[in-house]
């Protein structure tokens, strides 16, 4: 089955550590902007057989009328065969949102949505530019809760400026008591070219080994709330993994829609140039090959040694790779407490969570 990922790509202002693709709001601009996402899924329409997920990401998405959410969901089941219990996520800023339009926002049939919280502390909040505080989050979710939506999921940074261990268990324990499923922890990444890329916020990071220990215990005090880890960055209650969010890690395919979206769609991965501007212009989306013919048992390492699962040595043969030279190459790390290696497959360990990218290189390469 496909996902479908929309961009939306309008913020009220831009985070300073944010390196994705968004313009500043304009009402106009946005109008503008879903017409010719809707113009831009008729290329597709009955070319993706059944859809099962669709992610509203962006920017902020929830600057969006919740009207206009709702006439995107209505292309969607138009030109895809939408299932009736498909999976329909979408983020929000929580300054962007009130009861009245959450309640709104349901209606139109979005049934999971994603706050970006990132802290329960308000001085970091500050630091990362944050236009809500703790109070507002919280509101934001229980007001969520309220207008029926089951199925939440909150944003949680690690190793933001000035932060500590303690302050991080703190905001962990804050987020993971609202009536939320899913937690979505990331570690902050300095983006080239944003406005984090500078000495005075590199100057105020945690060490690294602090990060590790903090990585750690916010593993182990999430596991204790009930929230099993399923990807390095993800954890969720029982039976509420992001379906959507799986697709990229398990090879599945999605159409992505808007300026800077991507998509692994007919064997290929392209992208939308992040241009808002030519995007709402143009007949239909400009899309630009990435890989035409992507290493599908290359791809399988990369994307599912981030999944607690790991990787199957049977799924890796089926996929034309050598599981005897990767299971030899996987020797090297045995004892190190980063994989644990068996005759079935890979996992990365919560150590080698830290590390994967350089455990997959030596595995790959």
């Amino acid at each position: 089955m496909t996902g479908i990922y929309i961009h939306v790509p309008f913020c009220r202002r831009k985070c300073p550590y944010c390196g994705f693709y968004s313009e500043k709001f304009d009402p106009d601009l946005a109008g503008a902007y879903v017409c010719a996402v809707q113009r831009s899924m008729r290329k597709y329409s009955g070319r993706a057989g059944v859809v099962d997920t669709v992610y509203f990401g962006g920017g902020t998405p929830s600057l969006l009328e919740a009207e206009q959410i709702g006439d995107i969901l209505k292309s969607v089941k138009r030109n895809f065969a939408l299932l009736p219990d498909a999976e329909i996520t979408l983020e929000a800023n929580p300054c962007t949102v009130d009861q009245d339009k959450l309640s709104a926002i349901r209606e139109q049939g979005v049934n999971r949505i994603s706050f970006g919280i990132q802290s329960a502390c308000d001085s970091e909040l500050s630091a990362l530019g944050r236009l809500h505080d703790w109070e507002q989050g919280e509101a934001a979710v229980m007001q969520s809760y309220r207008a029926g939506f089951r199925n939440i999921s909150c944003d949680l940074m690690i190793g933001t400026p000035r932060q500590t261990f303690s302050s991080l268990m703190d905001s962990a324990k804050r987020i993971s008591r609202l009536p939320i499923t899913h937690i979505s922890a990331y570690m902050l990444k300095i983006e080239e070219g944003t406005e984090f890329d500078c000495g005075w916020v590199r100057d105020n990071l945690p060490e690294e080994d602090q990060v590790c220990d903090m990585y750690e215990g916010l593993i182990e005090l999430l596991g204790g709330m009930g929230f099993e880890q399923y990807e390095i960055s993800n954890f969720s209650k029982p039976g509420c993994r992001s379906r959507h969010n799986l697709k990229y890690w398990q090879g599945s395919e999605y159409l992505g829609f808007g300026p800077s979206a991507h998509s692994y769609f007919g064997g290929r991965r392209f992208f939308v140039p992040a241009d808002i501007y030519d995007y709402i212009t143009s007949d239909s989306q400009e899309e630009i090959t990435e890989d035409e013919s992507p290493d599908k048992a290359e791809e399988y390492v990369m994307l599912s040694l981030r999944l607690k699962e790991g990787i199957s040595f049977i799924r890796y043969l089926e996929l034309g790779g050598d599981a005897s030279q990767l299971f030899s190459r996987a020797e090297v790390f045995s004892g190190s407490g980063l994989l644990e290696l068996d005759g079935n497959g890979i996992r990365l360990t919560p150590k080698g969570f830290l590390v994967s990218n350089s455990i997959i290189a030596e595995l790959l390469y």
